[in-house]
C-alpha cells in the first residue's frame, strides 16, 4: 500500500507517492490546477486506479508561531472534500513549513533554471512533505 503525498496550493498541486513498502517518496508531478478542486480530485481518481494507495498526506500551512494561515482554511475544506470522496482512505495533514523553502534550495544547488525549477519545485515539496511523514512512522 502507497501513500499519497499533496502540497495543496493556489493554482498547482505538488504530487508525490512512496513505494509499495513506503520506505521512500518519488515524486510525481505538479498540476496545474487552477483553483478548481474538480480538476485535482480527476486526477485523485486516476493516481487511485494506478496505486494502491492506503493514506493521503497533504502538507498543512502553519505561520512561524505555529498558527494557521489564510490558506490553512481553504486546505482545509480540501481536506472535507478528500474525506468524503475518499472515506475508506485514511487522509492525514503534514506541517509543511519549510518545504517549499527546502525545495528552492535544493533546486538552487542543482542550478537548475527558473522554467524548470518552476515545473517542479511543488512535487519536490510533496516529496518532503512525504519523507516528514514517513520518517514520523
Amino acid at each position: 500500500m502507497r501513500v499519497l503525498g499533496i502540497d495543496y496550493g493556489d493554482s498547482k498541486v505538488g504530487l508525490a507517492i512512496t513505494d509499495p513498502l513506503g520506505i521512500t517518496a518519488q515524486g510525481l508531478e505538479t498540476l496545474m490546477y487552477k483553483g478548481n478542486d474538480k480538476v485535482l480530485l480527476k486526477k485523485l481518481d486516476e493516481l487511485m486506479e494506478m496505486y494502491e494507495i492506503s493514506t493521503i498526506v497533504v502538507g498543512m500551512p502553519y505561520n512561524m508561531d505555529g498558527s494557521k494561515t489564510q490558506r490553512a482554511e481553504v486546505t482545509e475544506k480540501f481536506l472535507h472534500k478528500l474525506k468524503c470522496k475518499y472515506n475508506k482512505i485514511k487522509i492525514e495533514t503534514m506541517d509543511e513549513r519549510f518545504t517549499t523553502i527546502a525545495a528552492n534550495k535544493t533546486l538552487n544547488f542543482l542550478e537548475v533554471n527558473k522554467r524548470k525549477k518552476k515545473e517542479v519545485e511543488d512535487t519536490l515539496a510533496a516529496v518532503y512533505i512525504l519523507e516528514t511523514y514517513i520518517n514520523r512512522k
